[in-house]
């Protein structure tokens, strides 16, 4: 997601101290742009442009080298276990991509060959998800791609709504309060949906020993204003597979025609290849669409997402609009226009390139490092909350074990956090979904440059930090927590965020204490 930052005013620029200011050094001060080296320039001498456009212009040797120098402070990818996005691909597939960057997808005739691999895109995923291939009702299965599977469930949302709203106007009845059925530990992305397009939320809760949406309890809720159903194959925090089958089967048995959605951003290129004959797709008649990451097990840099309907009459036509963009008809239906082909030709690259075999290897090791690692921290002690053997996404949640009565525990999940991000590990622990008692975990997802060599590494130090820990007491914890707070993390030290949005409290996360998960 894109952050909303904050224009500095003129006195929040930030000054240096009198006494620096005083300083007369008599060193060179020779007018040269670029002399032998780059930090021999004056540049090199001199702050970076933060808040204005600068006047003069930079040799490109040096804009480079600055900016380089600067991002040099990010933390490591590879050390990054809290996102599913991709952070390794295959140099040829990097060099296919750089050699995109000028092409705007959009232009359909001066790029007509990278619209087509977007099509063929869409026919693989479609066909890996199962979509009716006859025609026989509306026309057939159609999709597109976008930004990433938030853009995809705005879609998939904003044609549940219009659907659902030309059904009650047909009927004579009011299309007034729409809402959507959904579990309480979905993405932001769903709420940002309804709240977006002004549709009431249903949420199922978590409890403490349930971490996905019941299916029975899910379609209790069902009631005349009701657009449909979201489903997730594979919750961003314990990484369950949800009961689509389940929620699919009483809504037929029941005989109510309620659409549902799956939300597959991170199981849709998981489930096919590690449990292929699990029922969640469009083999489902209830599931009228799906919406997946490419960006994540589809093993493609950010950002690139993709959106299937089963058919096109789940596709409401006056939402779709034909355009005739630099002499080329197209149909749209899309919330950007202007944007780069690199990430659907990456895309391309990586499905012709894998393959069903290779999509297959990949999962099915990832697979066995997150049962493996799963193993490693129940005998540490921890209580594991994710699925193994791939009834989830490959990824290991856990947390640590009840205390004995009269018995206490001076840390807590996000004391541990802390400890391994000290060690260069970003493992994020989260307070779950409401209802569960404010339980905390912490989660690990297991990508495809996770190797066992590496995971290794981590136990040792999940076991090293938990012996430091079990030495402290609490005021020496509290202390650590709060430099770390103050000190090591980013987020406290953050001056984009404008004072006006923060502490929200419409949000499940503003409202609850529940931590928006990072996907």
């Amino acid at each position: 997601m894109v952050h909303l930052a904050k224009v500095p005013a003129e006195g929040e620029l930030g000054t240096l101290p009198e006494a620096v200011k005083k300083i007369n050094l008599q060193l060179s001060n020779d007018e040269d742009s670029f002399t032998t080296s780059v930090y021999g320039s004056k540049f090199a001498a001199e702050d970076l442009p933060k808040h204005e456009m600068p006047e003069g212009e930079m040799p490109k040797e040096i804009a480079y080298r600055m900016i380089k120098d600067e991002l040099s402070l990010d933390g490591n990818p590879m050390l990054n276990l809290a996102s599913f996005v991709t952070t390794y691909m295959e140099e040829e597939a990097e060099k296919l991509m750089a050699e995109s960057f000028s092409k705007n997808f959009i232009d359909y005739e001066e790029y007509p060959q990278s619209a087509d691999i977007q099509n063929r895109c869409v026919s693989m995923i479609g066909r890996l998800f199962n979509a009716p291939t006859d025609h026989a009702e509306g026309g057939g299965a159609v999709g597109t791609s976008c930004v990433g599977s938030s853009e995809a469930i705005m879609l998939a949302v904003l044609a549940m709504k219009k659907r659902w709203k030309n059904k009650r106007v047909a009927e004579g009845k009011s299309s007034q309060y729409p809402n959507i059925i959904m579990s309480s530990a979905v993405q932001v992305c769903w709420e940002k949906a309804t709240r977006y397009f002004e549709v009431d939320e249903k949420l199922v809760y978590c409890t403490p020993d349930r971490y996905v949406i019941d299916p029975k309890e899910t379609v209790d809720l069902v009631d005349e204003n009701t657009i449909g159903i979201c489903v997730i194959l594979g919750t961003t925090y314990t990484g369950e597979y949800e009961d689509v089958k389940g929620v699919n089967d009483l809504l037929v048995e029941r005989n109510l025609d309620i659409p549902i959605h799956v939300d597959a951003a991170s199981g849709g290129f998981v489930a096919p290849f590690v449990v292929p004959d699990l029922q969640w797709d469009f083999r489902c008649e209830k599931v009228v669409s799906i919406n997946v990451s490419g960006h994540k097990y589809g093993l493609v840099y950010p950002g690139v997402g993709w959106v299937v309907w089963r058919d096109a009459k789940y596709l409401p036509q006056e939402l779709v609009f034909n355009i005739n963009y630099l002499g080329a008809d197209q149909s749209s239906f899309t919330l950007n226009f202007s944007k780069g082909a690199s990430q659907v030709i990456g895309q391309y690259y990586q499905l012709i390139r894998l393959g069903k075999k290779g999509y297959k290897a990949i999962m099915s090791n990832l697979t066995r490092t997150a049962d493996y690692l799963s193993e490693a921290l129940t005998a540490l002690g921890f209580v594991i909350m994710s699925k193994k053997s791939g009834e989830g996404l490959p990824l290991v949640a856990f947390r640590l074990p009840d205390v004995e009565e009269g018995v206490e525990r001076n840390y807590d999940e996000f004391a541990l956090a802390h400890k391994l991000r000290a060690r260069g590990w970003v493992v994020p622990a989260y307070t779950m979904a409401p209802h569960t008692h404010d339980l905390k975990m912490l989660r690990v997802v297991v990508r495809e440059d996770f190797t066992k060599n590496r995971c290794d590494a981590l136990i040792s130090d999940i076991r090293y930090c938990q012996q430091m820990l079990d030495q402290l007491d609490k005021e020496s914890i509290r202390k650590q927590e709060e430099f770390i707070r103050k000190h090591a993390m980013n987020s406290e030290q953050a001056k984009h965020n404008h004072p006006r949005f923060r502490k929200e409290k419409h949000s499940i996360q503003g409202k609850h204490g529940k931590t928006h998960s990072i996907c």
